[in-house]
């Protein structure tokens, strides 16, 4: 893809004038992140009714937005690195291709590292109304009267119901609600959860540029520990915490990643 073609070129570019500046300088690694969506291992294409879920809901995909924050990189002394720390909650949007790259703006100091991990939305602490103020991102408020801050996710989309006929859905997610016996809001739930990517770690030497592939398996919202049908929980689910838990439990198996290491041995002049 030519996006991702011109960022590695760039990210090559910082590297190699980082062992320009000082001699004396610790060099250290960087981190690219690519994110991918797939369903039933093949690239998502959007706006067909040609995929078919645990339930046996034939559906299209319209669109997949989402946060993922508070990345981390895990090394096996048990030591955590968190490259991203002031920047460290991003959009992705399979409408906007540019939101499907990101460099971490944070060096990978060199060793063995065993995992990552990251939070699926936005943590309690963070995720507050009007964090953001321009669009796309003001674009996923949750509403206030719901617990406010915005969704962790929207997959919206079309199924055929058991009478054939072409339904929309929106599988959002994001703080739910409890109500009292009069039907009104008593309380809310934090939905968010840690993701652990299924996938093997990587091992970093210095001045090395990661790749790191994240793959959203569409299809695994919607059958893994639980089989969820959009002709039992309808085409909106914002204020039905029960079908929004079945999602989120869903997610644990929902990405994967992959590495390619580029190793780049500068001579320091």
């Amino acid at each position: 893809m030519k996006t991702k073609s011109v960022i590695f070129l760039l990210i090559l570019a910082t590297l190699m004038g980082s062992c320009k500046k000082d001699k004396q300088e610790e060099v250290k690694s960087r981190m690219l992140i690519h994110f991918e969506h797939k369903v039933d291992g093949e690239p998502l294409i959007k706006d067909q009714m040609i995929y078919t879920n645990a339930a046996g809901n034939v559906y299209e995909v319209t669109e997949v937005i989402y946060f993922i924050s508070d990345l981390k990189l895990h090394r096996n002394d048990g030591t955590v690195v968190e490259p991203a720390t002031w920047n460290d909650i991003h959009y992705i949007d399979t409408n906007d291709s540019l939101t499907f790259t990101r460099v971490l703006p944070g060096d990978i100091p060199a060793g063995t590292y065993d995992s990552i991990t990251f939070i699926f939305g936005i943590s309690k602490d963070k995720n507050r109304t009007y964090l953001f103020n321009d669009p796309p991102e003001v674009n996923m408020a949750w509403p206030d009267v719901l617990g406010g801050g915005y969704h962790y996710l929207m997959i919206n989309g079309w199924w055929l119901d058991t009478e054939n006929a072409r339904k929309s859905y929106n599988f959002h997610l994001g703080i739910g609600q409890t109500y009292d016996e009069h039907g009104t809001i008593s309380g809310f739930i934090q939905n968010y959860f840690t993701v652990k990517p299924i996938g093997a770690g990587f091992e970093t030497e210095e001045l090395m540029l990661i790749e790191a592939t994240i793959t959203m398996h569409i299809e695994n919202w919607f059958q893994n520990p639980h089989i969820y049908d959009h002709n039992e929980w309808g085409g909106a689910i914002m204020q039905n915490q029960a079908a929004m838990q079945m999602g989120c439990e869903n997610g644990i198996d929902v990405f994967a990643v992959e590495y390619t290491l580029h190793p780049h041995h500068f001579a320091l002049e």
